[in-house]
């Protein structure tokens, strides 16, 4: 062992005798960039397309076009600009199994949510929708959505999207979050 210190000491002594730091530093700095700048290389894509991806293949991470089938509940439950997504921050249920009301198979929905008051492009009213968090099951970050629509500051949790709400349950890991119509929203004048 103390051979092969004797040897890397005499390599780096005379490494450092033909080397300046700057030299030194200009060659990792080139390394550096051009590390940065290599995924902006062209790359072909064109295996996106093939087995396993397809909308409607669970595994791919994405989803099929869905639609409630209700024209007073219109848009798409599976994309973070539905209507009742006004206030959601987190995974969709409806994109891991569940639905826009139930949790996923082998998860549990939190007793306890957060609210938020979102405008139906149907009947043009406001509804109190509760949006609870399913818990126990694995979360893939499928569907992500952050829709902060009268989110409050954290001095205020029961106002804020940005806590998870698995209290109450058997396992406190997220999985993904429902969005429940409570009732209509009185207008206030």
């Amino acid at each position: 062992m103390a051979q092969f210190d004797h040897l890397a000491e005499k390599v780096l002594r005379g490494f450092a005798s033909r080397t300046s730091r700057r030299s030194v530093f200009t060659v990792l700095g080139g390394f550096l960039a051009g590390a940065a700048a290599l995924p902006l290389l062209p790359v072909a894509r064109g295996a996106d397309g093939e087995l396993g991806s397809s909308p409607s293949d669970p595994s791919s991470g994405q989803t099929s076009p869905q639609s409630s089938g209700n024209p007073q509940d219109p848009g798409d439950p599976t994309k973070c600009d539905y209507w009742r997504y006004c206030a959601i921050d987190g995974s969709l249920c409806s994109c891991y199994g569940g639905s826009v009301n139930s949790c996923p198979p082998g998860t549990e929905m939190s007793p306890i949510t957060w609210i938020g008051t979102c405008r139906n492009p149907a009947d043009q009213r406001n509804y109190i929708v509760s949006y609870n968090d399913c818990c126990g099951g694995v979360a893939w970050g499928r569907c992500a959505c952050q829709n902060n629509q009268g989110d409050r500051p954290v001095v205020r949790p029961q106002n804020n999207n940005e806590v998870t709400w698995c209290f109450g349950t058997k396992s406190q890991s997220y999985t993904c979050s429902t969005a429940i119509i409570l009732g209509v929203a009185i207008d206030q004048k």
